[in-house]
Formats: C-alpha cells, sequence, structure tokens
C-alpha cells in the first residue's frame, strides 16, 4: 500500500467549475436584482444554497482521513524496448458512497505526455484497476513519479487531491517481448504466422550420428549397405545438423544508426534483432558472441552456448549507445582477426546510405570476408521509397522524386558491389528486420555455409 506524501487540507482541496458556475450564475443574479429589486431575495437565496452544498461537500469528502483511498501502481521491474508495457494502478474505496475518481500519474519524461489522466466512478467499498500501457522507444532507465488520485462525489463541487508515494524507477531493455513470444511460436511450431518459414534443406550436413531402419520417406542415398547386409533389413545413415558454430551480431554504433524510425533509432531494431537471433542461434546448438564498435573502442563478448549465454547478452545490449562519429571499419578488422581463431559468422548490422560511404570501407570488409563469413545488415529508407510512390505535381516534388529515387537505386547497387566480392548482403525494412535476419541464417545453415 502507498502512503499519501501530503495531508495539509489547502493542498488537498480543488474546487470544481460546477462551483464556479453557480458562482457565476449567482453573480449574475445580483446584477440583474439592482434593476429588479423583486429578485434580490432569490439571489441571496441561491448564494445561501450554494454555500450550504459547498460545505456539505466539504464535510463528505474532505473531513475523512487520507486512509479512506488507497492507491497503488504495479509495473514490471524492467520494461521492453519498442512493444507496448502494461502498468496497473490499483485504488480501493473505502467512502460509504460512491466517488468519481481521476487519476494523474507522473510518467516518466521520455514518454513526453503531459495530459495523461484515468477516470472511472467506484462504487462504496468497491476496488477498481486502472489499466494502461507505455511503449518505450529508447533504451535506459525509465523514473515514474507520484500517483495523483482526485476524489469527486454526487454533487460534484469539491474535489478532493491524495498524492501517493509510488516513485519507481523501471529499466527499459532490448525487446525481450519479441523474444518470448518467438519461443513460444517455435514451441507452438507455428513460425510461419510470424513470417518465418522453415528452409528447404540442400544436401546433408557431415556429421554423422548414427545408423537407423530405413522408414517410408528417408532419402535412399544414404543407404549403408554394410549394415543391411548385415541385418538383412534395409538400415540409413542418419546425419545432424553441424553444431558448435561461433555466430557474431557486429553492430556499428557510429553516427549512422542514430536515423529514426517510428521513433526508435535503428541501432535499437538491431538491438532487438539481435537479441532474438541470439536465442535462436542458441536454441540450434551454436554458439552466440556480440560484438560492438564506434570510432574509439571494439567491444567483443566472446561467443559461448552456455545457458547464461543469453542472459550477458541482453545486459551487454542494454548498455549500448550511438555515437556521433563514423565507426572505425579499420579497427573492427584488426580487433577480429585477433580475437577470433576459428572462422564465425559475421552478421554486421549497419547503414549504408551511398556508394561513396561503402567504398570507404569496403577494403576492410573483404579483409573480414578472407577469414569469415560475414553478412551485411542495412537499412530500407521507407521514408524514401514513399516519396518515390507519389505522383509529383510540380519541378520542386519532380525533383524531391528524382533524388530519392537516386538514395533508393544506390542501395541496390550496394547489393551488387557487396556480390562482386563474395560479400553477402541483405537490405531490409526496420520492422521485418528480425525475421529477415533469422530466416536468412536458416537458409545459412540449410546450405551448411557455417
Amino acid at each position: 500500500m502507498s502512503s499519501s506524501v501530503r495531508n495539509n487540507l489547502y493542498q488537498q482541496l480543488f474546487f470544481t467549475n460546477r462551483l464556479y458556475l453557480g458562482l457565476g450564475v449567482n453573480i449574475l443574479l445580483f446584477i440583474i436584482a439592482f434593476f429588479a429589486p423583486g429578485l434580490l431575495n432569490i439571489a441571496i437565496l441561491a448564494f445561501g444554497v450554494l454555500l450550504a452544498l459547498l460545505l456539505l461537500d466539504m464535510i463528505l469528502l474532505v473531513m475523512r482521513p487520507v486512509s479512506i483511498l488507497e492507491a497503488k501502481r504495479v509495473a514490471s521491474a524492467r520494461f521492453s524496448n519498442g512493444d507496448e508495457n502494461e502498468v496497473l494502478i490499483t485504488c480501493i474505496n473505502r467512502y460509504p458512497f460512491p466517488v468519481l475518481v481521476t487519476v494523474v500519474d507522473e510518467l516518466p519524461f521520455q514518454f513526453q505526455d503531459r495530459n495523461f489522466s484515468l477516470q472511472a466512478k467506484i462504487a462504496a467499498g468497491a476496488e477498481h484497476v486502472f489499466r494502461y500501457v507505455v511503449r518505450p522507444v529508447e533504451r535506459g532507465a525509465y523514473k515514474f513519479g507520484y500517483t495523483n488520485v482526485f476524489m469527486q462525489s454526487a454533487l460534484g463541487i469539491v474535489n478532493r487531491r491524495l498524492i501517493f508515494d509510488t516513485e519507481q524507477t523501471v529499466n527499459v531493455y532490448p525487446s525481450f517481448q519479441q523474444l518470448r513470444h518467438h519461443s513460444l511460436y517455435s514451441y507452438m511450431n507455428r513460425l510461419n504466422e510470424t513470417g518465418e518459414h522453415k528452409r528447404r534443406v540442400i544436401g546433408h550436413s557431415m556429421e554423422f550420428d548414427h545408423i537407423k531402419p530405413y522408414t517410408k520417406g528417408d532419402d535412399v542415398r544414404m543407404l549403408n549397405w554394410k549394415a543391411t547386409a548385415r541385418s538383412g533389413n534395409l538400415m540409413v545413415n542418419n546425419y545432424v545438423e553441424e553444431k558448435s558454430q561461433q555466430v557474431y551480431c557486429v553492430i556499428d554504433k557510429g553516427r549512422t544508426m542514430k536515423m529514426p524510425f517510428e521513433g526508435m533509432t535503428l541501432l535499437d531494431y538491431a538491438i532487438n534483432a539481435s537479441l532474438v537471433f541470439s536465442n535462436v542461434a542458441l536454441n540450434k546448438g551454436d554458439k552466440a558472441g556480440l560484438v560492438a564498435f564506434t570510432e574509439q573502442a571494439v567491444e567483443v563478448l566472446p561467443s559461448s552456448n552456455k545457458k547464461v549465454q543469453l542472459n550477458k547478452i541482453l545486459e551487454s545490449l542494454y548498455a549500448q549507445e550511438t555515437k556521433w562519429q563514423e565507426s572505425d571499419y579499420e579497427a573492427l578488422s584488426v580487433q577480429l582477426r585477433s580475437h577470433l581463431s576459428q572462422r564465425s559468422l559475421l552478421i554486421l548490422f549497419t547503414n549504408f546510405e551511398s556508394m561513396s560511404s561503402l567504398h570507404r570501407q569496403l577494403p576492410f570488409l573483404r579483409r573480414l570476408a578472407k577469414y569469415h563469413l560475414v553478412l551485411v545488415v542495412f537499412f530500407e529508407n521507407t521514408e524514401l521509397k514513399k516519396v518515390t510512390e507519389l505522383e509529383a505535381q510540380d519541378v520542386e516534388g519532380i525533383y524531391k522524386q528524382t533524388i530519392a529515387q537516386k538514395f533508393a537505386y544506390d542501395k541496390k547497387l550496394i547489393v551488387k558491389e557487396l556480390a562482386k566480392y563474395g560479400i553477402m548482403s541483405l537490405l531490409s525494412t526496420p520492422e521485418q528486420l528480425t525475421l529477415n535476419v533469422v530466416n536468412k541464417y536458416l537458409e545459412l545453415k540449410a546450405r551448411t555455409l557455417i
């Protein structure tokens, strides 16, 4: 239970518009009575009635202990970035009559909501739960303030405010709700509903598992003739998907990842996708790791397939922030060369807006591709795509459309330029990033490229 932090009467008392409207009408009666003296008694009587109702309302509402109403906020200790998170406020009315309750919760400044309020009528002795959702778009600490509760009786002349000490700090982490939903759909074998598809296995893994009797549907090319001759029944070799491969999410924290999309930066989309992808890789038996780099530093979380690895990745992703400088790809290639002795899959989350920006980093990407399997993931500018689909109405519109088409065409050229040097690429919209990355990983596993 949260206690009220202010008990002074003058801090609890607020007059409503109904009182001011009544006073306005009463003043108007006194003005008219100046010209029509017969109305003076009516004006005095109306003022007396209004004053009596005011005193009655104050006695009903204010002349009672602060424990007459309780309010408590229930929120998770951490929120999921980019997702809707539910917050509950429970109010218990101990008045012997129904009250109209208006709750004004002091939201964290990051939401920039100055007109937030919830209202409900609560019966005598009843409990009501207010529910609302918030959608954070950046990671970090979010501080909730006090909960302000305004109560009003049926007379509606006075509001009583109680302020409850419900201060709470909530940490916003990368989207673990996506991780939970993905795991649930995977368990229910319904991944096709989210857009994730099973990939047809091309060829087979060369990691032998065991010999088993032939059943209808098995590949006849896997028949083991020696075991068949010994047992007298058809026997086939069974192979399993190779595991314990090293996969790293490499996140560019430079200025290109500050670009916003629906309130979130590209870095946050990359972080959410990295978390879900790491969980998929760990479930596949591979070793997941994390690399984050800027102009000045390269941070490496070594790959592992232990149970605690996902929590380590989550904590590491929580602390990542973008920088205004351009990231140092040369330092990245040097550091990964020294840290990674085994050939690994590197999923590089970055953003190239033009061919010139790609050519500056291409020598270092080619150096990485010599020793590792590199997949460059960059973003399609959906806002520019909308511009290209509009019909130009004037010369200025033609110029804008031409520039937008030039940028869109550059994205396609970047894909071809990377393919020319044997570097795989994935051009994705921000909202489809997670699914596209996971599908690409499953495709690479199916093709036994890692």
